[in-house]
């Protein structure tokens, strides 16, 4: 039986991945380089922390967050307006076939990096970690 290519599969393939990547690097140096005139824009330094892309690579969403972290919302909303201009940029600094369309959301992995932080400093949880470490020296002196 054929393997369908759009397929998920286990994740995104190789191709997604590699495509993914020059298109944050370059996207991150439009950015940085303040090639995009919107006084809007340039107000904000922003990170672009991942882009992951459509099986067929016809659509790139970029995870970005502003420097500090105030103004994500409105971040997105100056990134949305000049979509086209980034996606015109982004065609003439990569050797792509095509540019894909460009989409923006809010990077929430640093903010998910605290809660995860605050959890494993919950008494409650480093108690439980103690007590699994020592059940799993207790196998070990067993073999």
């Amino acid at each position: 039986m054929a393997k369908n290519r759009f397929s998920s599969g286990d994740g995104p393939s190789q191709r997604q991945l590699r495509m993914g990547e020059l298109i944050r690097r370059t996207l991150s140096d439009l950015l940085m380089r303040g090639d995009v005139h919107d006084p809007d824009l340039s107000r904000f330094s922003v990170t672009v922390g991942e882009v992951r892309c459509s099986p067929d690579l016809k659509v790139a969403t970029a995870y970005v967050t502003p420097l500090g972290g105030e103004g994500g919302k409105e971040l997105i909303a100056v990134l949305a307006r000049n979509k086209g201009e980034l996606r015109r940029l982004l065609g003439k600094e990569m050797t792509a076939k095509y540019s894909p369309d460009l989409r923006f959301r809010l990077d929430e992995t640093y903010d998910r990096l605290d809660e995860t932080r605050r959890m494993f400093s919950d008494e409650t949880v480093q108690r439980d970690i103690a007590a699994r470490d020592d059940d799993e020296d207790d196998e070990d002196d067993l073999n």
